[in-house]
């Protein structure tokens, strides 16, 4: 690729895309040409940030239209669970194709996504955000020089209570993925960093979940409220990954990793991954226990700008543009095998649990041959994707949410998001 050519990208989702815009339309290797969003309204806001970078961006609200834009890569930011059939198409296309959470739906999603990267030879990466935050980068560099030893156990929590905002993210809409969601589905931002820092994968999980608690069943929800991954690693290490809405504030993005040398982990409260804490074995806990800030990765103009997600947005994007460049820093890309291992295990454990907690092998869909037996599993929650294979919203049973809640819910969203 020339150097003076910048990568044409193109943004499916102004909502959660948002910021993916602001780094696009600023970032020096690429030109943002095109955003498409059917919220006519999102559209407009975006035009605020074409008038401040003097981008020349074309706006969609029909995707067949966006997906024939003169474009070298896409940022996928629309709904979470629609992401594979999306990048598939566009790596089919020839285009570039960074995805945010989750990667796919179900197994079968999974299987045709792998071979869709491999088939096409395009870069695909998967934005885990949560993997770039300042103390989860460090924490990796600390385990890479061997600061705590092996491996031996991980915890990840991502604890978000999301009922003050449910409406501001369902819309009322009774069919919402998230009003869809099972509890142990969105598990990428609890377990993905535990895989980045010490480059294990899970090779088999158990799940458990709470039951549909009555303040999220009042907004629409019907599944479990929160969800619980337990999981054994590649090199026999253990791993706790809790998420869903429990009752918390702040958020819980919490990341603990114990070695046979010592620990470290985030901070819970005050300062969350922005402070982590060290422990090395061998003297006094009050000579050896360590707590720091550590340093941003990269710091630029556009990285201090970047503020999404306590600044991780910004490394989700570099990270692709460098691994489309082949650049070394590329490597830092989260990968689609990557991507599955943090994801799989989510949709495996609610297997799981709706079998009665039993374990279940995690396949590494690196070795083409495990992927034949999931080719046509569609289990998932969704009607219109798993057909006769649908699964229950909820192990303890979904609750019945009469239409009235979500016509309240949509009204409340309406009066609130008023121009």
């Amino acid at each position: 690729m020339s150097k003076m050519h910048k990568i044409k990208v193109g943004v499916f989702g102004a909502y959660r895309g948002m910021t993916m815009i602001n780094v696009m339309a600023r970032h020096p290797e690429a030109e943002l040409v095109a955003i498409c969003d059917k919220y006519q309204p999102l559209l407009e806001r975006c035009k605020k940030v074409a008038e401040e970078t003097g981008s020349k961006i074309t706006y969609y609200t029909n995707f067949e239209a966006f997906f024939h834009h003169d474009m070298d890569a896409v940022v996928l930011a629309n709904y979470a669970t629609e992401h594979a059939p999306y990048a598939i198409r566009l790596l089919n296309s020839g285009r570039h194709v960074v995805s945010e959470v989750l990667p796919v739906q179900t197994m079968a999603e999974a299987v045709q996504l792998v071979e869709a990267v491999e088939q096409s030879g395009k870069v695909y990466s998967y934005a885990e955000n949560y993997c770039y935050f300042a103390a989860t980068q460090e924490m990796k560099r600390l385990y890479a020089s061997g600061e705590i030893g092996e491996f031996m156990h991980g915890e990840g929590e991502y604890v978000h209570n999301c009922e003050p905002i449910w409406h501001l993210i369902t819309y009322g809409d009774k069919n919402h993925w998230r009003n869809r969601l099972y509890s142990t589905y969105y598990c990428t931002h609890s377990l993905g960093p535990i895989i980045t820092i010490t480059g294990e994968r899970p090779v088999k999980v158990v799940g458990f979940e709470t039951p549909n608690a009555r303040y999220m069943a009042e907004l629409g929800y019907g599944g479990g409220t929160s969800g619980m991954i337990l999981a054994q690693m590649s090199n026999g290490a253990t791993v706790k990954s809790l998420h869903g809405n429990l009752k918390r504030e702040p958020s819980s993005i919490w990341y603990c990793i114990y070695g046979d040398k010592g620990m470290m982990e985030s901070d819970r409260w005050h300062e969350g991954v922005n402070r982590i804490y060290v422990y090395k074995d061998g003297e006094g806990i009050t000579d050896t226990e360590i707590s720091y800030q550590p340093k941003p990765r990269i710091s630029t103009k556009l990285s201090r700008t970047i503020q999404g997600h306590s600044g991780s947005d910004f490394y989700t994007m570099h990270y692709f543009l460098e691994k489309i460049l082949g650049r070394p820093d590329g490597e830092e890309a989260i990968d689609v095998y990557q991507a599955l291992d943090m994801a799989l295990p989510g949709i495996l454990a609610y297997r799981s649990i709706c079998n009665g907690n039993i374990p279940i092998e995690v396949p590494d869909f690196r070795d083409k041959a495990v992927r034949e037996k999931y080719r046509n599993d569609n289990w998932c929650t969704d009607p219109n994707v798993a057909g006769d294979n649908l699964a229950p919203r909820c192990s303890f049973g979904s609750p019945d949410i009469p239409d009235e809640v979500y016509e309240r819910v949509r009204k409340r969203w309406k009066e609130e998001t008023a121009e």
